[in-house]
């Protein structure tokens, strides 16, 4: 997500933050990623660096040196991988690793090491909307990163889960310290209190069989699940549908590009993107819930110029529910999101439980630059902060 996102150049694109790197300055092969366990628990912790190598295209791990390990071949059914687990910090202590140029994540878990497995494809990564996938019953989470010539992109993303909290950071240069992610007191309680309160959203709260809070799952996974309805959003899509049926709704994709629009307009059960000369661009089916959370489907986002740009501002639009409230798109502030009584409850929980009140929460929440993210073109450190789950 990050490297696409970055590539594409839309509006909220990583590479908007920060500034390019001095002609002198590389960017090193690793550079070092400093762990702060601030979290208060006894548990052991167990780091680990995975993704796909931005130097030959492989998918591997990366020991605490920065070195990078290729997996070996997988099965079907999957194999064990090896122990790509990292020793992380005590509790009250910091702990410095190296990371390499890889677009990945960084796993952090707590008391047990995660299972990871391979197929032939490469690695299979936690899913615990199963309830049958070996992670299911321990408490983690991750980062995502991409490391690369032209700097560090590093997010705290709520995208499937909320869980164990976090934040993250980078040291420029100058030795200044951006960070995001930082929740509110309580903000980690306030998170599950809340979506039990929410009528009907609960259920993507789990729970371990000795009653420790393990996580909420998006609410793509609650769909999936049978913990949200499908019908979940039908009320708020079939109002969006019924507006844009005798008016236009007008979407600005690209922060640095104002005179390039779009104009969309629904027919039956389809809406129809027009330029400026009145050309057909692109067209979107009604989406149904599953399509508005995951941000794909009817609503799939290719990395181009002109489908993929619309359907991420309307995928922000349905997640924070602003498309009836205002036919320009993208909303450049934050203050009518998540006023409908249907919308994405669990987007706006997370973001209400933020500091800054910025969060990665559903797939392109980094349009308008709504996303909890830190990237510099020339990294001198990068920082994980494990936090008290209060």
């Amino acid at each position: 997500m990050l490297a696409a996102a970055a590539a594409a150049g839309l509006t909220g694109a990583l590479l908007t933050f920060g500034a390019a790197p001095p002609a002198d300055a590389a960017v090193p092969d690793t550079i070092a990623l400093r762990i702060t366990n601030d979290s208060a628990r006894g548990d052991a912790v167990h780091i680990y660096t995975l993704g796909t190598s931005l130097t030959t295209g492989q998918q591997g791990w990366a020991d605490a040196n920065g070195t990078f390990h290729p997996w070996p071949a997988g099965g079907n059914p999957p194999t064990p991988a090896p122990d790509a687990s990292i020793p992380g910090p005590a509790a009250g202590q910091t702990k410095t690793i190296r990371i390499p140029k890889l677009s990945g994540r960084i796993y952090f878990s707590y008391g047990q090491k995660l299972d990871f497995r391979l197929t032939t494809g490469g690695l299979v990564q936690p899913a615990v909307q199963n309830p049958s996938d070996p992670n299911r019953d321990i408490l983690f989470n991750w980062s995502e990163y991409t490391l690369n010539n032209d700097g560090l992109w590093l997010n705290s993303t709520q995208v499937d889960m909320f869980s164990a909290p976090y934040t993250v950071g980078v040291q420029r240069a100058d030795g200044s310290v951006t960070s995001a992610g930082q929740l509110k007191p309580g903000g980690y309680r306030g998170v599950f209190d809340a979506l039990r309160a929410q009528p009907g959203w609960g259920g993507l709260v789990q729970t371990r069989s000795d009653g420790t809070v393990l996580r909420a799952l998006a609410p793509l996974y609650g769909v999936e699940t049978g913990a949200l309805p499908a019908s979940v959003m039908d009320d708020y899509v079939n109002r969006v549908w019924q507006k844009y049926a005798t008016s236009t709704l007008t979407v600005t994709p690209f922060g640095d590009r104002p005179d390039t629009k779009y104009f969309g307009r629904v027919s039956g059960d389809v809406m129809n993107f027009t330029d400026s000369s009145g050309a057909v661009v692109t067209s979107f089916h009604k989406p149904d819930a599953s399509s508005v959370f995951g941000c794909h489907r009817l609503l799939d986002a290719p990395n181009d110029q002109v489908r993929g740009p619309i359907s991420r501002t309307l995928c922000a639009g349905f997640n924070r529910s602003t498309l009836l409230s205002n036919a320009n798109q993208p909303d450049a502030s934050a203050d009518g999101f998540y006023r409908d009584s249907v919308t994405n409850h669990y987007a706006r929980v997370v973001h209400d439980r933020m500091a800054d009140g910025k969060a990665y929460a559903f797939a392109f929440d980094d349009v308008g630059h709504h996303e909890s993210l830190v990237h510099d073109g020339n990294p001198a450190e990068a920082r994980l902060t494990l936090a008290p789950l209060d």
